[in-house]
Parts: C-alpha cells; sequence; structure tokens
C-alpha cells in the first residue's frame, strides 16, 4: 500500500469509527425512548476521543499528499478539469502546472506529478479540453492520426484555450503553497505550450505571457509547422528540456526536438537525451519506467535546485546524456 493510499485508509477507518458510534448512540437512544428490554450501550470518552483523533490526521493528510479531480473556472467561465496533487501549504517548494499532449487528460502525466508532490511540488495536471480526446477524434476525420495531430497542434484556438487553462489552474495553486516559484512542465503538445508561454516565436502569431519561473519542456518541437527557425533565441527563463534517442517527431527525427536547446541563449538551459525513449514513455506509456525515473531524477535536480536560489549541474548517469549551459 502507497503511502497516499494508507492515508486514505486512515480518513476511512476515522470516518467509519464514527459512522459506527453515531448509529449507537442512535440505537442507544431509541431504547431509552420505546423502553426497548435490551440495555443501552454506553459509548466511553476514550472511544470518541480515538475516532475523532483518526479523521483529524485523515483530513490533515488528505490535505498534504492526496490527489483529487476537481473542476476550475477560467477567465471566459468555462470549466477546467484538473487533477490536483496536494502538498502542505506550509513546506511546499512550489507550484509545478502540467500540460499533457494533444488527445491527452488530467488523468496523463501522473507518474511525474505524484513524485514532485511527494518531493513538495503542489502540482496541478490540466485537462485541456478544446485540444484533448474528442477534439482529436473530431479532427481525424478524412485524415490518418498523423494528418489529425498536425491539424490540432497547429490550431492557434487551441493554444488559447490552453493558456486560459493553465491560467486558471496557477490562480488557483498559488494562494496554496507558502512558495510564490512555479514550474511548467509540458509533454509534446505540451511542450509546444511550455515553449510559446516561455515568448519562442511562432508562426500561429502567438505571444507568449511568460507566467512561470521555470519551464520542463519533454518532448519539444523543433522547427516545423510551429516553429520558424531561431525561434527559442529570446527565451530568458530557465528550461529543461527532454527528447530520447527513439522520439520521433511529427516533423523529423528525435534529434530535431533538440534543436529548441541548441537556439536558446545560456542560462540555466538543461538538454537530456534517453537513450531507447520513446515519444509515449514520457507520457508514461508502453515500457516506459526507466524512462520515467530519469525524468523524474532531472526534473527533480532542475527545480529543486531553481527553488533554492541556484542552477545545479547533473551529471551523466546511465541511460542519459545531459548538456547544460
Amino acid at each position: 500500500m502507497t503511502f497516499t493510499n494508507t492515508r486514505f485508509a486512515l480518513t476511512t477507518v476515522g470516518f467509519g469509527m464514527l459512522t459506527q458510534l453515531a448509529e449507537t448512540i442512535r440505537r442507544a437512544h431509541y431504547r431509552r425512548i420505546f423502553g426497548s428490554a435490551t440495555r443501552s450501550v454506553s459509548i466511553s470518552l476514550p472511544q470518541r476521543l480515538l475516532a475523532l483523533a483518526l479523521v483529524a490526521f485523515g483530513l490533515y493528510a488528505a490535505s498534504a499528499g492526496a490527489e483529487e479531480s476537481r473542476t476550475l473556472a477560467r477567465s471566459d467561465g468555462a470549466q477546467v478539469p484538473v487533477r490536483v496533487y496536494g502538498v502542505d501549504a506550509a513546506s511546499c517548494k512550489g507550484v509545478a502546472i502540467y500540460s499533457p499532449g494533444a488527445g491527452g487528460t488530467e488523468k496523463g502525466l501522473s507518474y511525474i506529478a505524484k513524485a514532485l508532490s511527494s518531493d513538495g511540488w503542489l502540482g496541478v495536471v490540466v485537462g485541456h479540453k478544446e485540444s484533448g480526446p474528442s477534439a482529436l477524434r473530431n479532427d481525424m476525420h478524412g485524415f490518418d492520426l498523423k494528418g489529425a495531430l498536425l491539424k490540432l497542434t497547429t490550431d492557434r484556438t487551441a493554444y488559447q484555450a490552453r493558456w486560459m487553462d493553465i491560467g486558471a489552474a496557477l490562480d488557483w495553486a498559488r494562494p496554496r503553497c507558502g512558495r510564490q516559484f512555479a514550474a511548467l512542465i509540458g509533454h509534446s503538445m505540451g511542450a509546444a505550450t511550455v515553449m510559446l508561454e516561455a515568448g519562442a516565436k511562432n508562426k500561429l502569431n502567438l505571444n507568449g505571457k511568460d507566467r512561470f519561473d521555470a519551464y520542463v519542456a519533454m518532448s519539444p518541437q523543433g522547427p516545423g509547422s510551429i516553429f520558424p527557425k531561431d525561434a527559442w533565441r529570446n527565451i530568458g527563463k530557465p528550461v529543461l528540456t527532454l527528447t530520447g534517442t527513439s522520439d520521433d517527431a511529427l516533423e523529423g527525427g528525435w534529434e530535431s526536438r533538440t534543436l529548441p536547446y541548441d537556439n536558446m541563449p545560456a542560462g540555466c538551459k538543461w538538454l537530456g537525451v534517453i537513450d531507447g525513449a520513446t515519444h509515449m514513455n514520457f507520457a508514461g506509456s508502453g515500457f516506459s519506467r526507466k524512462t520515467e525515473k530519469l525524468t523524474i531524477h532531472a526534473t527533480q535536480t532542475f527545480l529543486n535546485s531553481l527553488a533554492a536560489g541556484s542552477c545545479a549541474m547533473l551529471a551523466d548517469e546511465d541511460g542519459i546524456k545531459l548538456r547544460h549551459k
């Protein structure tokens, strides 16, 4: 049983004990009123205190590390489904907002959201309805999967909706963390969302707001239908980019995903290349355990050092090659 599940179990036990006690008291009261021949059951003070203590502990635990689904309102009034990975506000290192790829939902990227939550990062995985499963299915009318993905990932209005979704998540999360440091983490179309938010030039006439202190882009796109050559040269904030040697892009091989790093100016910029990692491994699909582990370690080291006021240098380890500038 995981620690989160243990918390949930303790919370359940606490409420269960209260429910049983309430039912016992109700029956005892009923017997007193109606003269039941059965002797009323007495409830000791230690039993009541134990039940209340378990509930209190469960409620505290639920607020510090529990997962929950919520719906947030964005600036245009639309509802945004999110998955929250909570932490205790007093020990919160910062806020991490996660943007999944095209066709993804708020239930995705759970492996990294859970890991960072256990390390003190309040996480919110955003469900982008305008570029989620229904939108991708609609775009497949008359297209194969690649064509539908290209259509969706070059839709200007989809990114505008994503930015509103992310704004709603950020506004909700920041007051619930004792630290104001915030990072945006995205995969695939979510990585494009990250780069656009950070200020990358683009062919969609979009201007990012650069609302975050740091960025993590898993499977970022190189020059193509979204980004022109030299699109990333003005990104000043710290950025970690991650790809794999089997992470082929819609418009190029896996090597094209390293070009954003090459084009960005120095200043806490990292590139990690994971040996054998596929595109969907970064989403937590397939035989992804190695990719997940290396992605989590690199991201934790990157964000923790920045939150502490520095930019650490992560050495190569088995399965990943890293560059920094």
